[in-house]
């Protein structure tokens, strides 16, 4: 079969890694890059060091507003689909790059399955739960990490196609946690000690957009006694000098500010962190599978596995809760095994490629 796959910002890269090099051993593959995550940081370096094969098309589309941006990549894919003429589309996660991607195939009568279905935060003031909500929807095989993701999508009437496959972020996590012992030194370049320090992101818009919230988090982050390790996304960065706030965290002598990172990088600070904060749905998952306590900056989770399990703890962007949450969770559940086995990649490539009824739920982890 011809399958175009869709990806266009960081957490898909890391998905892709893991499903493209089985997809391309029994299929031909054509990889579309939306250009959504365009900086170096944040999409040149995956591709290297997750050995993402170099994408056949480049959309560079680029940072603009939601409704242009998903415009945009639409009007590129329809390009691309309309010559390739492929049996499948693939898509990742809940991203602009997710819905343009879908919402494009959909219109040519090109069949969708879609990684990552069924999580929900319930807030559709969200931009990525919209994206995730119409992709699920108009999907012909979702692929859902977790048995609670299955029933979110039993509740909104979608039982055919759904394939319970576990979470392809864990294929991720085990195969490259390895390599990123033998070939990181981010620890010793930032003079860390392992559970010496926090690990901090916030990238929501929610977070970031709104001033208040964005100061109440600085207000903890200054307020904690602990070294924070501050990874800056470019949009954090541009709002917290936009609100004269960076002169301010990087004078601080417990904050070590830093540019986003790659992903082995990023793997080694999240594994030998005391405890992360953050808003990011992709960190919260690696933080439960280093098995690190989790601040989330945020009034809700797609993963409430991590919730359930003791692991993760919501706080929004209230600084006492910020505050409390560093200085007293402490996770008191054991984990269970919610997010399948670490073959989710060799599950998905097998679903597509044996052409399995899709009129039924299948439980295949």
């Amino acid at each position: 079969m011809k399958i175009v796959s869709i990806v266009g910002a960081r957490p898909q890269f890391i998905k892709a890694a893991m499903v493209s090099k089985q997809l391309r051993e029994i299929h031909e593959e054509i990889l579309v890059h939306t250009g959504q995550h365009y900086d170096k940081d944040l999409s040149d370096i995956f591709f290297q060091e997750l050995s993402l094969p170099n994408p056949e098309y480049n959309l560079g589309v680029g940072s603009m507003s939601h409704a242009s941006q998903t415009a945009r990549m639409m009007m590129g894919i329809e390009e691309v689909l309309v010559g390739e003429k492929p049996d499948w589309i693939l898509v990742y996660g809940d991203t602009n790059s997710t819905i343009g991607g879908a919402l494009t195939a959909a219109k040519l009568n090109i069949p969708v399955a879609h990684v990552e279905a069924g999580p929900r935060m319930y807030d559709r003031s969200i931009p990525e739960e919209v994206n995730r909500i119409i992709t699920d929807h108009i999907s012909t095989l979702l692929f859902a990490p977790t048995q609670i993701s299955v029933d979110n999508l039993r509740k909104e009437g979608i039982e055919d196609g759904v394939f319970l496959t576990g979470d392809v972020m864990l294929d991720s996590f085990r195969k490259f946690s390895r390599v990123a012992e033998q070939k990181s030194t981010i620890l010793d370049e930032l003079g860390l000690q392992s559970k010496g320090y926090l690990l901090a992101t916030v990238h929501r818009a929610r977070n970031t957009d709104i001033e208040e919230n964005l100061r109440s988090i600085v207000e903890a982050f200054l307020s904690c006694d602990e070294t924070i390790v501050f990874s800056v996304h470019p949009r954090t960065d541009k709002c917290l000098k936009k609100y004269g706030l960076f002169e301010t965290l990087f004078r601080a002598p417990n904050l070590v500010l830093i540019s986003p990172l790659g992903y082995l990088d990023s793997l080694m600070l999240t594994r030998n962190a005391h405890k992360i904060l953050t808003d990011s749905g992709g960190l919260q998952k690696e933080a439960y599978f280093s098995k690190v306590p989790c601040i989330t900056l945020d009034e809700s989770t797609g993963w409430p596995e991590t919730l359930e399990d003791g692991w993760n703890i919501l706080v929004g962007s209230n600084q006492d809760k910020i505050v409390a949450a560093v200085n007293d969770f402490s996770p008191q559940g054991k984990q269970r095994n919610v997010f399948g086995d670490g073959e989710t990649g060799k599950i998905i490539v097998e679903v597509l490629s044996n052409d399995m009824p899709i009129s039924n739920t299948l439980n295949l982890i």
